[in-house]
């Protein structure tokens, strides 16, 4: 255990072995850090806050602060965080409204610089996000969901496993398993193909996914009619979560982003033809 003589700890906080802690770091009491966590300068844990084994803390971070809410209770809640995060630049994770309650990260995430985690967030494991993204109060982030720069989610919403949203995205519902939404227009434009076969997904298990999203997105039936296919045809499979997250949505799912069906495309320029300008047969 490395703690530099300018840093400010608690002497009740447990620390384990092969800890770092750099100049200018706080830790309060009331406070765990895992073996072989490294907190670069300026680094602040607050009370409330368990870190697990091997996370990376840079500089300027803060671990635990209180819920930004008007209503906190006299009692609040705590942070626990698991193993081999990294949590870059002035990144904030804030603890659970209530005292029995826990805003919770899991293992292997990356948090880059500027990104929020409010009260009462779940975060899974393996996954990504960019500078700046946001997340309010009582949101869960599925595991190896990537949320890009500037995304802001709002409260209570959820982002589905492998879900990849763009960067500026605005979430007001539910982002669904496994779909790419698009920056610009904050819709669904398909499956995150790219993630899927990262992540080892083969061939068949794609194939299955674009059917059962097909039926989601595109079969023009009632959505408990939707419910019910899904749960028939879709019983084994990656498409199985489909059912499963929808069975908790509150909010809605995000819509998907479809061109109207006399929209004009630049194709070709015809004899006599406007250049630029021809009908898409939609």
């Amino acid at each position: 255990m490395r703690i530099h003589p300018l840093a400010v700890v608690d002497p009740t906080a447990r620390i384990g072995v092969h800890v770092v802690v750099s100049p200018f770091c706080v830790i309060e009491h009331d406070v765990v850090i895992g073996d072989g966590c490294v907190l670069e300068s300026h680094v602040v844990i607050k009370q409330g806050t368990v870190l697990g084994q091997g996370n990376h803390v840079f500089e300027g971070a803060v671990i635990g602060g209180v819920p930004q809410h008007l209503k906190m209770p006299e009692r609040i809640g705590t942070v626990q965080i698991g193993s081999h995060n990294t949590i870059r630049e002035h990144a904030t994770v804030h603890r659970a409204l209530h005292h029995d309650q826990a805003t919770m990260v899991g293992d292997h995430n990356l948090l880059m610089a500027g990104v929020h985690v409010a009260h009462d967030c779940r975060v899974g494991n393996h996954t990504i996000f960019a500078n700046n993204a946001m997340l309010a109060g009582h949101v869960t982030v599925e595991d190896r969901a990537y949320l890009s720069g500037n995304v802001a989610v709002h409260q209570f919403c959820r982002v589905g496993g492998y879900a990849m949203v763009g960067g500026l995205s605005r979430v007001v519902k539910d982002v669904p398993p496994f779909v790419t939404i698009d920056g610009g227009s904050g819709y669904v434009v398909g499956l995150n193909t790219v993630g899927l076969r990262r992540n080892g997904f083969t061939n068949e298990d794609i194939a299955q996914l674009k059917t059962a999203y097909r039926l989601i997105y595109r079969s023009g039936l009632k959505w408990q009619h939707v419910l019910e296919r899904l749960q028939n045809e879709f019983a084994e499979g990656p498409a199985a979560r489909f059912s499963a997250f929808f069975a908790c949505s509150t909010r809605g799912i995000v819509a998907e982003r479809r061109e109207p069906p006399a929209t004009t495309l630049k194709l070709r320029d015809e004899p006599g033809e406007m250049p630029g300008l021809r009908r898409h047969a939609g």
